[in-house]
């Protein structure tokens, strides 16, 4: 069974940081791209990152590009997401997700990053 759990979600003030983390398991992790997306309140989904199943192609949206940074760990099965200089308008549930380009077929429960002072 394809499980995604991420976690490292939580409050903080503008300017911060927050480290996310997506535990993958019931696939061969490292044969998969994965990428990041987020849904802000009354929003749609929004693709804010992707990654290679090698972690060699990385792409960002434009609205997180230079403040966030995507890796992964193969040997750990876990994608993570580096955030920093939160903005309130990051605001929104992260989900880990497989697959690329809007191609996903499976997507964690999600985590709550909230960006307010």
């Amino acid at each position: 069974e394809v499980q995604l759990v991420e976690s490292g979600g939580g409050l903080v003030q503008p300017g911060g940081s927050l480290r996310l983390s997506c535990a993958a398991s019931g696939f061969t992790f490292s044969s998969y791209a994965m990428s990041w997306v987020r849904q802000a309140p009354g929003k749609g989904l929004e693709w804010v990152s992707h990654v290679n199943s090698g972690g060699t192609i990385i792409m960002y949206a434009d609205s997180v590009k230079g403040r966030f940074t995507i890796s992964r760990d193969n040997a750990k099965n876990t994608l993570y997401l580096q955030m920093s200089r939160l903005k309130p308008e990051d605001t929104a549930i992260y989900y880990c997700a497989r697959g690329f380009q809007g191609a996903y077929d499976y997507r964690g429960q999600g985590t709550q990053v909230t960006v307010s002072s």
